[in-house]
């Protein structure tokens, strides 16, 4: 026990550490490599509480494919080539009314959760199977699965609004963005 007390608090450590490194890093590389590292403590952190299936997921989905990614975008396009832009003005009122949407939404989820006669769902003691992963994904953790399906979303619209073609007008003086 004492073992794996240490472990867990060496291996708590140095996921802190690279958290603040990802964090304080003024290089996007360098903030990337601290978000892997981050990745694989956790995934350590993961299979030491006895859940080796959501480990080898995290280490394969996210410090896998995804931060190479990461890395390829972070390379290709350079931080210091993105140009400033101006918000277009339907921007805001449709964040303001997709975040009251997502606001309502878990509202409601929340409140149909505290009337059911069992109450608040307890943590599920032996995750064995993915089967048993997706049933506790979609009946008991409804609302943080959804959370995660508008951040990753977010996310996406995100990366392509930043990745599409533009060009940029030089004759009036004025960056304008202009479709291809």
């Amino acid at each position: 026990m004492i073992i794996g007390g240490i472990v867990f608090v060496i291996i708590a450590i140095i996921a802190i550490g690279s958290a603040l490194g990802m964090l304080l890093s003024r290089n996007t590389v360098y903030a990337a490599l601290f978000l892997i590292i981050n990745f694989v403590t956790i995934s350590t952190l993961y299979f030491i509480l006895g859940a080796p299936f959501i480990a080898l997921a995290q280490i394969t989905i996210y410090a896998g494919s995804i931060m190479v990614l990461f890395l390829f975008v972070i390379m290709l396009l350079g931080t210091e080539k993105l140009p400033r832009s101006k918000a277009m003005p339907w921007q805001k009122p449709l964040a303001i009314g997709l975040s009251c949407l997502l606001l309502i939404e878990s509202g409601v989820l929340i409140y149909q959760q505290a009337l059911r006669p069992s109450g608040w769902p307890a943590l599920v003691e032996s995750v064995t199977s993915p089967s048993d992963i997706g049933l506790a994904l979609f009946s008991q953790y409804l609302l943080p699965f959804e959370i995660t399906s508008v951040i990753l979303l977010a996310a996406v619209v995100g990366a392509i609004y930043l990745t599409r073609p533009e060009r940029i007008r030089r004759k009036s003086g004025t960056d304008e963005r202009s479709e291809p």
